[in-house]
């Protein structure tokens, strides 16, 4: 299997291109290749293939091998995927993904993108669509007790559940192996979910690290960024039709949510790290 090493602030999956290679057992595939020690080493596993209703489509996998509805870095990869490996020669790209077709305006320099925005679309409020078992909706700063500890947390999908809770301690200092399964697997979200811990910084930025649902701790996520902008809008942390500066682990992303058009868009940088060639045989053959 032929494949990419590409990511987007820090947040990387490997990629492989559909449209020239068949990948049986993505769910399984998606494990071995994401081990650190003895795989290639990823947070996921990212199917760039064809499409009926859009140009393309991105099929994504986490860590554990769980299919994910979306992923804003892997999209911009994506992206960048379809224009510097010569699939497209447009810069505006439809991606069709679990949630629905996301639009993607390409930046490009010398022939290569050298970032990408994203419409992401229009953020879901309603607890049961997101979803998640609470008492009242939208979820607002409401109680959530997860060990011994109760948060006060905003609920978003983005496509896929994202839990937002805003910190007085440094979120840098916070041990995520140990917080963050007990917000992944809570009752109060039937699908698991996303967690953002974020410090506000001032109006316009906002530092972040994500526990996401599969994978564990990542240096950056997309749709867990445009999650916490309007989180901090809903709960007055940063103003609203502003474009936000979200400082995560790997990178920054700048985020706008449209209160207009009720759009989130997100513009951030895709890296490629290199390519090469996998044997599967000896793995699927043990499957």
């Amino acid at each position: 299997m032929k494949f990419t090493k590409m990511h987007g602030c820090g947040n990387d999956y490997v990629y492989v291109n559909c449209l020239t290679e068949t990948v049986e057992h993505p769910e399984e595939v998606a494990r071995f290749v994401s081990d650190r020690h003895f795989g290639i080493g990823s947070d996921g596993l990212i199917l760039i293939c064809p499409s009926e209703v859009a140009d393309f489509e991105m099929a994504m996998y986490n860590a554990d091998g769980s299919r994910g509805e979306m992923c804003g870095n892997g999209i911009r990869c994506v992206g960048k995927y379809v224009y510097d490996y010569g699939l497209t020669d447009q810069t505006t790209v439809r991606i069709e993904t679990l949630a629905g077709i996301k639009t993607l305006e390409l930046t490009v320099a010398d022939g290569k993108v050298q970032q990408v925005r994203v419409n992401m679309g229009a953020p879901i409020l309603e607890a049961a669509e997101i979803p998640a078992v609470f008492p009242a909706s939208p979820i607002v700063s409401q109680p959530l007790t997860v060990g011994e500890q109760t948060y006060a947390v905003t609920c978003v999908s983005m496509g896929n559940p994202h839990c937002v809770t805003f910190m007085d301690e440094d979120v840098r200092a916070l041990d995520l192996e140990k917080i963050g399964p007990g917000f992944e697997h809570h009752a109060a979200f039937p699908k698991r979910v996303n967690t953002e811990f974020v410090n506000v910084i001032d109006d316009t930025h906002l530092r972040m690290r994500v526990w996401e649902r599969g994978s564990g701790e990542t240096l950056a996520c997309g749709t867990g960024t445009c999650a916490t902008v309007v989180a901090a809008v809903l709960c007055g942390h940063v103003p609203s039709d502003t474009e936000i500066k979200v400082e995560l682990l790997g990178g920054t992303l700048r985020i706008f949510w449209d209160r207009q058009s009720n759009l989130v868009y997100m513009t951030g940088p895709a890296t490629v790290v290199y390519e090469g060639e996998i044997d599967l045989s000896q793995f699927l053959a043990v499957q």
